[in-house]
């Protein structure tokens, strides 16, 4: 299976669950509004702004698990294409190292190729790093929106 197709799987795959938590959430919301509308016909109002307040946080929620799906996607192709690329070096090295005709020869090719290997290590592993605090802002952005909206509405609510 080809890297972008199971990227593509994957990626489908995160974005159904969260839709369909999202679902799950939203009917699970409607019929506790409408049980407590059956019992507590008052009620309505103060479950209204409850229950859009647990929509809009739920719906934060969504967003933020979209954004770590692609997140998590975008490192996930960063490393399969390293491990592609140290497997091609490493493939040439062997190949660079039967061409040779002595032991000196030998020791610059692999302290040449250890010194590659290493720096595009650390070059690569710098990216990711980066890439994955990057993804953990984007993420935190919707959930910190809605927390502070959450507590603004709540001390609106205590006030009043």
């Amino acid at each position: 299976m080809s890297q972008k197709k199971a990227n593509g799987g994957a990626q489908k795959t995160a974005q159904a669950g969260v839709e369909a938590f999202g679902q799950g959430y939203e009917q699970f919301v409607a019929a506790t509004q409408e049980q407590v509308e059956k019992f507590l016909p008052g009620a309505g109002k103060g479950l209204d702004d409850f229950t859009k307040l647990g929509k809009d946080n739920m719906d934060a929620a969504i967003e933020a698990g979209t954004i770590a799906a692609k997140g998590f996607e975008a490192i996930g192709k960063e490393v399969t294409d390293f491990n592609k690329m140290l497997f091609e070096a490493g493939v040439a090295n062997a190949q660079a190292m039967m061409g040779i005709k002595s032991v000196q020869e030998a020791m610059e090719l692999q302290t040449g190729f250890a010194r590659n290997s290493f720096d595009e290590f650390v070059a690569k592993g710098t990216k990711i790093s980066e890439m994955s605090v990057k993804v953990a802002q984007d993420v935190a952005e919707p959930v910190n929106a809605r927390f502070t909206a959450t507590v603004e509405q709540l001390t609106k609510q205590n006030a009043a």
